[in-house]
Protein backbone atom coordinates (compact mmCIF):
# COMPACT_ATOMS: atom_id res chain seq x y z
CA UNK A 1 0.00 0.00 0.00
CA UNK A 2 1.58 3.15 -0.78
CA UNK A 3 1.52 6.05 1.77
CA UNK A 4 1.87 10.17 1.46
CA UNK A 5 4.27 10.69 3.48
CA UNK A 6 5.23 14.34 2.49
CA UNK A 7 5.60 17.33 0.17
CA UNK A 8 8.07 18.85 -1.39
CA UNK A 9 8.60 22.66 -0.76
CA UNK A 10 10.66 25.33 -2.49
CA UNK A 11 14.51 25.10 -2.41
CA UNK A 12 16.87 25.56 0.29
CA UNK A 13 20.63 27.13 -0.87
CA UNK A 14 21.96 26.48 -3.99
CA UNK A 15 23.15 22.77 -3.47
CA UNK A 16 20.06 20.89 -4.22
CA UNK A 17 18.32 21.12 -0.91
CA UNK A 18 14.53 21.27 -0.30
CA UNK A 19 12.04 22.11 2.23
CA UNK A 20 9.16 19.29 2.63
CA UNK A 21 5.89 19.26 4.67
CA UNK A 22 5.70 16.13 6.97
CA UNK A 23 2.95 13.95 6.16
CA UNK A 24 3.52 11.59 8.39
CA UNK A 25 4.14 10.46 12.20
CA UNK A 26 7.38 9.06 11.41
CA UNK A 27 9.77 10.89 9.29
CA UNK A 28 12.70 9.69 10.92
CA UNK A 29 11.59 5.95 9.38
CA UNK A 30 9.74 7.12 6.20
CA UNK A 31 12.51 10.12 4.98
CA UNK A 32 15.84 8.81 6.55
CA UNK A 33 18.80 8.63 4.22
CA UNK A 34 18.30 6.25 1.94
CA UNK A 35 14.91 5.54 1.37
CA UNK A 36 13.55 5.63 -2.06
CA UNK A 37 10.28 6.85 -2.78
CA UNK A 38 7.47 7.09 -5.54
CA UNK A 39 6.46 10.41 -6.53
CA UNK A 40 3.09 12.10 -7.80
CA UNK A 41 3.59 13.22 -10.22
CA UNK A 42 5.41 9.63 -11.13
CA UNK A 43 7.71 11.17 -14.06
CA UNK A 44 9.13 13.38 -10.79
CA UNK A 45 10.79 10.20 -9.30
CA UNK A 46 11.73 7.67 -7.58
CA UNK A 47 13.56 9.78 -5.28
CA UNK A 48 16.22 8.48 -3.03
CA UNK A 49 17.02 10.76 -0.23
CA UNK A 50 20.87 10.80 0.25
CA UNK A 51 20.91 13.57 3.40
CA UNK A 52 18.31 15.04 6.28
CA UNK A 53 18.60 17.66 8.15
CA UNK A 54 16.20 19.92 10.56
CA UNK A 55 16.44 23.78 9.85
CA UNK A 56 14.84 26.54 11.84
CA UNK A 57 12.23 23.71 12.71
CA UNK A 58 12.43 22.58 8.99
CA UNK A 59 13.16 19.37 7.42
CA UNK A 60 15.48 19.96 4.40
CA UNK A 61 16.29 16.58 2.20
CA UNK A 62 19.00 16.79 -0.57
CA UNK A 63 17.75 13.82 -3.14
CA UNK A 64 20.34 11.70 -5.34
CA UNK A 65 21.21 13.28 -8.46
CA UNK A 66 19.90 16.74 -7.48
CA UNK A 67 22.95 18.86 -7.32
CA UNK A 68 21.37 22.77 -7.48
CA UNK A 69 18.73 24.83 -6.97
CA UNK A 70 17.41 24.71 -10.47
CA UNK A 71 16.52 21.17 -10.46
CA UNK A 72 15.96 21.34 -6.94
CA UNK A 73 13.17 23.97 -7.54
CA UNK A 74 12.20 21.58 -10.39
CA UNK A 75 10.64 19.05 -7.79
CA UNK A 76 8.57 21.79 -5.58
CA UNK A 77 4.83 20.65 -4.94
CA UNK A 78 6.09 17.16 -5.60
CA UNK A 79 4.19 14.46 -3.67
CA UNK A 80 6.61 11.94 -1.93
CA UNK A 81 4.94 8.36 -1.68
CA UNK A 82 6.43 5.44 1.10
CA UNK A 83 5.36 1.84 -0.26
CA UNK A 84 3.86 0.18 3.55
CA UNK A 85 3.09 -3.21 4.72
CA UNK A 86 -1.15 -2.90 4.77
CA UNK A 87 -0.71 -4.96 7.90
CA UNK A 88 1.51 -2.67 9.10
CA UNK A 89 1.18 -0.67 12.86
CA UNK A 90 2.72 2.52 13.52
CA UNK A 91 5.25 2.26 16.37
CA UNK A 92 3.18 4.59 18.85
CA UNK A 93 0.20 3.52 20.88
CA UNK A 94 -3.14 4.93 19.50
CA UNK A 95 -1.84 5.91 16.31
CA UNK A 96 -3.31 5.32 13.01
CA UNK A 97 -2.27 5.30 9.42
CA UNK A 98 -4.81 7.26 7.10
CA UNK A 99 -5.57 4.39 5.16
CA UNK A 100 -6.91 2.67 8.76
CA UNK A 101 -9.10 5.07 9.34
CA UNK A 102 -10.62 6.09 5.74
CA UNK A 103 -13.95 4.79 5.59
CA UNK A 104 -14.65 4.59 8.96
CA UNK A 105 -18.36 4.98 10.26
CA UNK A 106 -18.42 7.86 12.33
CA UNK A 107 -21.13 7.07 14.95
CA UNK A 108 -22.13 9.24 18.43
CA UNK A 109 -21.27 7.65 22.42
CA UNK A 110 -25.22 6.93 22.14
CA UNK A 111 -24.62 5.65 18.78
CA UNK A 112 -26.48 8.02 16.24
CA UNK A 113 -25.40 7.69 12.87
CA UNK A 114 -23.09 10.65 12.12
CA UNK A 115 -21.28 9.54 8.59
CA UNK A 116 -18.05 8.09 7.06
CA UNK A 117 -14.84 9.15 6.99
CA UNK A 118 -14.00 10.31 3.45
CA UNK A 119 -10.58 12.30 3.71
CA UNK A 120 -7.90 13.28 6.71
CA UNK A 121 -6.94 16.51 6.75
CA UNK A 122 -3.04 17.15 8.66
CA UNK A 123 -2.61 20.63 9.89
CA UNK A 124 -0.40 22.17 11.74
CA UNK A 125 -2.28 22.18 14.89
CA UNK A 126 -4.25 18.83 14.66
CA UNK A 127 -5.50 16.49 12.27
CA UNK A 128 -9.66 16.57 10.84
CA UNK A 129 -11.36 13.90 9.96
CA UNK A 130 -13.59 15.21 7.34
CA UNK A 131 -16.81 13.14 7.18
CA UNK A 132 -19.72 13.12 4.66
CA UNK A 133 -23.39 13.11 6.25
CA UNK A 134 -25.83 10.43 5.03
CA UNK A 135 -27.47 13.65 2.96
CA UNK A 136 -23.99 14.30 1.34
CA UNK A 137 -22.90 17.40 3.51
CA UNK A 138 -19.33 17.40 5.40
CA UNK A 139 -18.20 18.21 8.68
CA UNK A 140 -15.15 18.55 10.09
CA UNK A 141 -14.11 16.38 13.53
CA UNK A 142 -10.68 17.24 15.00
CA UNK A 143 -8.71 13.98 15.80
CA UNK A 144 -8.34 14.54 19.42
CA UNK A 145 -8.88 12.07 22.52
CA UNK A 146 -11.42 14.85 23.83
CA UNK A 147 -14.02 14.31 20.93
CA UNK A 148 -12.83 11.11 19.32
CA UNK A 149 -13.18 8.65 22.14
CA UNK A 150 -12.95 5.47 20.32
CA UNK A 151 -11.31 4.10 17.31
CA UNK A 152 -12.89 0.86 16.61
CA UNK A 153 -11.04 -1.18 13.41
CA UNK A 154 -12.77 -4.51 13.99
CA UNK A 155 -16.45 -2.98 13.61
CA UNK A 156 -14.67 -0.28 11.21
CA UNK A 157 -16.17 2.97 13.44
CA UNK A 158 -15.21 5.64 14.99
CA UNK A 159 -16.85 6.77 18.07
CA UNK A 160 -17.50 10.63 18.89
CA UNK A 161 -18.50 13.14 21.72
CA UNK A 162 -19.11 15.66 20.01
CA UNK A 163 -19.03 19.30 22.38
CA UNK A 164 -22.19 21.27 21.55
CA UNK A 165 -22.36 23.01 17.96
CA UNK A 166 -19.90 20.56 15.77
CA UNK A 167 -22.29 17.94 14.32
CA UNK A 168 -25.73 20.22 15.03
CA UNK A 169 -24.86 23.35 14.38
CA UNK A 170 -27.68 23.74 11.59
CA UNK A 171 -29.94 21.98 13.79
CA UNK A 172 -29.22 24.51 16.73
CA UNK A 173 -29.80 27.53 14.30
CA UNK A 174 -33.35 26.78 13.05
CA UNK A 175 -34.35 25.35 16.70
CA UNK A 176 -32.98 29.37 17.86
CA UNK A 177 -34.99 31.09 15.02
CA UNK A 178 -37.99 29.02 15.98
CA UNK A 179 -37.67 29.96 19.20
CA UNK A 180 -37.68 33.70 18.40
CA UNK A 181 -40.32 33.26 16.38
CA UNK A 182 -42.29 31.91 19.31
CA UNK A 183 -40.67 33.97 21.87
CA UNK A 184 -42.25 37.37 19.46
CA UNK A 185 -45.64 36.07 18.90
CA UNK A 186 -46.17 35.64 22.55
CA UNK A 187 -44.81 39.12 23.17
CA UNK A 188 -47.73 40.10 20.68
CA UNK A 189 -50.42 38.38 21.87
CA UNK A 190 -51.29 36.88 25.57
CA UNK A 191 -47.91 35.79 26.99
CA UNK A 192 -47.48 39.80 26.87
CA UNK A 193 -49.48 40.59 29.36
CA UNK A 194 -47.50 38.59 32.15
CA UNK A 195 -45.22 41.28 32.54
CA UNK A 196 -47.73 44.50 32.21
CA UNK A 197 -49.01 44.54 35.35
CA UNK A 198 -46.18 45.46 37.24
CA UNK A 199 -43.07 45.56 34.78
CA UNK A 200 -41.81 41.92 36.23
CA UNK A 201 -40.70 39.68 34.26
CA UNK A 202 -42.02 36.36 34.55
CA UNK A 203 -39.88 34.85 32.67
CA UNK A 204 -37.11 35.54 33.94
CA UNK A 205 -34.92 35.28 30.36
CA UNK A 206 -36.19 39.13 29.13
CA UNK A 207 -34.03 42.30 30.55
Amino acid sequence: MQLVVARIGRAHGIKGEVTVEVRTDEPELRLAPGAVLATDPASAGPLTIETGRVHSGRLLLRFEGVRDRTAAEALRNTLLIAEIDPAELPEEEDEYYDHQLMDLDVVTKDGVEVGRITEISHLPSQDLFIVERPDGSEVMIPFVEAIVTEIDLEEQRAVIDPPPGLIDDRAEIVSSRDADEDEDADDDGAGASATADDGTDTDGDRP
